[in-house]
């Protein structure tokens, strides 16, 4: 009896190692299993991000595309939109005289027959009438177009509106006042489109003033 005794109390003190032994390998196994799961997890959450990249590029690459055709398409517009203005403005310059033309086309009508008329009916006075109508008719539709003469006689030469032909001695005006207008000038609108062409005093011979003289 007495020999018994020290095995089972051996046999005690196995058990809780055996048990402990158990345990860390329950530990080992958890700790794998934990670690599988917490991978695999990873892996679950890479693939489904990889795939909404995917998803993302692809939706992007068709963004892209539309983008490109509206590019492409704009460009396509706006060269012929371009070409379009082009044209329109070659036209605009060919026949921007056109209403004027139309305007001037009677006048043309009346020499043409003034001229006709004048070689059958030898009365000048009838025919230098007819033609100073004309003129007349002339100058009105010029006058509505914002034409005007440009006044020269008895003023003092300005650079800005005449041009000097020659210059004459004339001690009854001040030096440098217009005598004689040789071709008329003109404005449109008040820019000078023709500068007159004139004869203006020259200075006295002798310095004296015309005016001093009075």
């Amino acid at each position: 009896m007495s020999d018994a005794q020290p095995d089972e109390k051996n046999s005690n003190k196995e058990e809780p190692t055996e048990m402990n032994e158990k345990k860390e390998k329950n530990q080992q196994t958890n700790d794998v299993e934990k670690e599988i799961s917490e991978t695999t997890a990873a892996e679950n959450e890479f693939e489904n991000d990889f795939e909404k990249l995917q998803k993302q590029l692809t939706e992007s690459e068709t963004l892209l595309g539309s983008y490109k055709d509206q590019l492409l398409r704009l460009a396509a517009e706006f060269e012929n939109f371009r070409k379009r203005v082009e044209v329109d403005k070659a036209d605009f310059v060919k026949f921007s005289n056109e209403k004027i033309i139309k305007e001037l086309l009677p006048i043309l009508d009346d020499f043409g027959r003034a001229l006709t008329t004048g070689k059958t009916n030898l009365d000048f006075e009838s025919f230098y009438k007819g033609v100073e109508l004309i003129y007349q008719k002339f100058y009105k539709i010029l006058e509505d177009k914002g034409l005007k003469p440009i006044d020269s006689v008895g003023k003092e030469f300005d650079v800005m509106y005449h041009d000097v032909l020659m210059q004459i001695q004339r001690p009854d005006v001040k030096p440098h006042t217009i005598v004689e207008e040789v071709e008329r000038g003109y404005t449109l609108h008040g820019k000078v489109i023709k500068h007159a062409k004139v004869i203006v005093a020259a200075e006295s011979q002798n310095g004296s003033d015309p005016e001093q003289k009075n």
